[in-house]
């Protein structure tokens, strides 16, 4: 319940600071100048200081593109690492077989994290630089900055802050601190052992700096940023990792936990997204310009929209609250097999197998509402494949192995 209050308490204060930028942001959201869901920008445009830092990062933009596009492979490999979709395909069946605590916190620091990433990008209605070249009123008397774009540049989300960057620094902040955590027993062996540890943790966060700075790079380089918009992310990704230090309810928390901290965020969000369009603000005003913008109709996903990221998140929550409180992994994990070296590879190798098939499962996406709702079950059966039914199925074949070589 801790965690349920936790995050109501920090939801509610987000609330209160909208309703203060409500105000100053009146004439975005009455839109008298009748252009509907284009009026956001329109009106921000007039903001001479948002208009300076724009540009600035659209010179930051053509810079990249100018003189590292030999690089482009390399970005774009970047920016997959800091896509929130691997952290569940990837990072986290790798570290929950190392730590089921690590892999825990992982999945709700990542959850969290994007959800908070989801209400700033409401609240800051921020532009990106791929359609705003286009809509800004700051080029009327000069020729418009030319931007390439690339198959992952067209986001239909709004663009403050970026989730690439918030979910990359969240998650891996969480597996540096985990792997010091680990390694600082050194330290309490000797001198020696505490130089050792001091250049590993030397070494874990230059790696760490490297990776953020990598995947921001690679955000502002694909025109889907601003660079202002990365640091953000990367800041409040911190945030959010440094603050689940301080909650280990989680690592105890029941199915009920789970199921009432998922039904709260989902209500909260919609309850959001319904009173604001209730007061006539479209919070999904980024996709008709997405849409209007992109260079290619066929690098425009679904997956991509706000409610798209909230309900994948929220059924990955639920399905590791399902599989944490189930008896499979109870029988299967919590028994001595669990310390088994064989035991844990035969699980990640499965796990690892068995992700990879699922992105052959396409879902349909003519039906916003089956989307959705396929978008859910497909998230839940990730943490439900990794925590419970392939420990389980490895949990008995290992026994049979045994009871026929006795």
């Amino acid at each position: 319940m801790m965690v349920h209050l936790h995050i109501k308490k920090t939801a509610l204060s987000l609330s209160l600071s909208l309703l203060k930028r409500e105000r100053l942001m009146s004439t975005v959201q009455h839109c008298s100048c009748g252009q509907g869901s284009s009026c956001p920008s329109r009106a921000r445009q007039t903001e001479p200081q948002m208009d300076l830092i724009h540009s600035s990062g659209v010179l930051v933009i053509q810079h990249l593109q100018s003189n590292y596009k030999d690089y482009h492979d390399f970005l774009d490999f970047m920016s997959s690492v800091g896509d929130p979709r691997n952290i569940f395909s990837l990072y986290f069946p790798l570290w929950f077989q190392l730590s089921q605590i690590v892999g825990t916190k992982m999945i709700w620091v990542a959850v969290i994290g994007d959800w908070f990433n989801l209400i700033f990008k409401w609240i800051l209605f921020g532009q990106r630089p791929y359609w705003w070249v286009h809509e800004t009123l700051f080029y009327q008397n000069n020729s418009l900055p030319q931007l390439e774009q690339f198959h992952i540049t067209c986001e239909t989300g709004p663009g403050s802050p970026s989730g690439h960057a918030m979910g990359s620094s969240c998650v891996w902040y969480v597996m540096i601190t985990s792997a010091l955590n680990f390694t600082r027993r050194l330290c309490d062996s000797s001198t020696q052992g505490c130089q050792r540890f001091g250049l590993v943790w030397s070494f874990l966060w230059m790696a760490f700096w490297i990776i953020q700075i990598s995947v921001g790079i690679s955000r502002i380089f694909i025109a889907t940023h601003f660079p202002h918009q990365v640091i953000l992310g990367v800041l409040a990704g911190i945030l959010v990792a440094e603050a689940f230090e301080h909650v280990p309810s989680i690592h105890t928390a029941s199915l009920k936990v789970y199921l009432h901290t998922s039904l709260f965020l989902f209500s909260f969000a919609v309850s959001l997204y319904l009173l604001l369009k209730m007061i006539d603000i479209d919070l999904l005003w980024s996709i008709p310009k997405a849409k209007k913008w992109c260079a290619n109709p066929d690098w425009i996903h679904l997956d991509t929209t706000p409610f798209a990221g909230l309900v994948r998140n929220l059924g990955a929550l639920f399905g590791l609250g399902l599989a944490i409180n189930s008896q499979m992994f109870i029988q299967s994990c919590k028994v001595k097999n669990g310390y088994k070296t064989r035991f844990k590879l035969m699980c990640v190798a499965a796990n690892l197998t068995s992700l990879q098939l699922y992105d052959f499962i396409k879902i349909p996406t003519h039906t916003e509402i089956l989307f959705y709702t396929l978008s859910f079950c497909k998230s839940a059966a990730v943490p439900l494949s990794v925590v419970a039914l392939i420990p389980y199925g490895v949990h008995l074949l290992i026994g049979d192995k045994e009871r026929k070589l006795d």
